[in-house]
């Protein structure tokens, strides 16, 4: 399998960089998607399936394919894979099993159902490695054996500016791991418990909460114990930050499932369709203060319960010369 990549125009010199916000992404493309039965009695946001697997398959196919495009209409280089087979249903999803970090760092992660320990790829290694300048790759994929497991950036939401792990409690977020990422990757954990209004643990942090250069979205009203809401929500503002909290019913439609990215005019956010529906004009007012909205439309995908950020797995290297 081999690896297109679509490449953007170069960024303007006069563009602001940010740390958090990457300039490339890569992203899988499926042609076989199908939601993963095996994931779906701990994601709750998973949706029943109606209709052929042919058709989802080709929805999710045309999907993917035009949110590659959109990116990088604006400015953001998309290594695009493909995934011809027919055992990896989450493939779609690569942020969860590895991860780039600056200085030249990755780190694969291991998996909670055996039946995603099957997407790790050693093309998409490879290609970091001839594209971007890696100096390490650690690999806590052994853990599995352990049944201690982390899925990248899902069971955490990395600030990379303040050097924060934020992590919400799960079958798929396993604080040992984490502090063992937290003490290679120097990054302070900030653990949580979160729960949606039906009182069930969310199964990825990601879907909880987005980080950003200036703002930051999240569902404070799913942190249950009322001291740790107040105070992740306290860390995020005292980073300079604008916070805009969410309503259960927006995390539902995945509005926390956002990344902000490095495009040709500046920073933009990166969320389905779906969830910029759900978001108030006060919050999209606050949010397009500091960055430019970019709404992609991923209905097929997100029956798989995740959405534009679970898509994306951002390339935090410096490209080679």
């Amino acid at each position: 399998m081999h690896a297109a990549a679509i490449l953007s125009r170069p960024v303007p010199s006069h563009a602001k960089r940010s740390v958090q916000a990457p300039r490339a992404v890569v992203m899988i493309r499926p042609h076989h998607f199908t939601p993963n039965e095996a994931t779906a009695a701990d994601n709750a946001f998973q949706c029943p399936v109606t209709g052929s697997r042919g058709s989802l398959a080709s929805h999710a196919y045309r999907e993917v394919s035009a949110v590659a495009e959109a990116l990088a209409q604006a400015g953001v280089d998309v290594h695009l894979f493909e995934d011809e087979g027919t055992e990896t249903p989450d493939s779609v999803f690569p942020n969860n099993w590895f991860s780039t970090h600056s200085g030249g760092h990755v780190a694969l992660y291991p998996m909670f159902s055996p039946s995603r320990r099957r997407e790790r790829r050693a093309d998409v290694v490879e290609m970091l490695k001839q594209r971007y300048r890696v100096q390490d790759i650690i690999d806590y994929s052994g853990l599995e054996q352990d049944e201690v497991y982390l899925e990248g950036t899902g069971a955490m939401v990395l600030d990379h500016i303040e050097r924060v792990a934020y992590a919400a409690r799960s079958n798929r977020t396993n604080e040992i791991a984490l502090e063992r990422f937290c003490t290679h990757f120097n990054f302070e954990p900030v653990v949580f418990d979160a729960a949606d209004a039906a009182g069930r643990p969310i199964y990825h942090t990601n879907v909880l909460m987005c980080v950003g250069t200036e703002v930051a979205l999240i569902g404070l009203d799913t942190i249950r114990d009322a001291r740790r809401r107040a105070e992740v929500a306290d860390r995020l503002s005292d980073a300079g930050r604008a916070v805009v909290a969410l309503s259960h019913r927006q995390i539902e439609d995945f509005a926390g499932n956002a990344i902000e990215l490095d495009g040709r005019g500046g920073r933009i956010l990166a969320l389905s369709a779906r969830a910029a529906r759900s978001l108030t004009a006060e919050q999209r007012g606050v949010l397009e203060r500091s960055v430019e909205l970019l709404p992609l439309e991923v209905p097929t995908i997100e029956l798989a319960g995740g959405s534009v950020r679970c898509m994306l797995a951002g390339i935090h290297l410096s490209p080679r010369g």
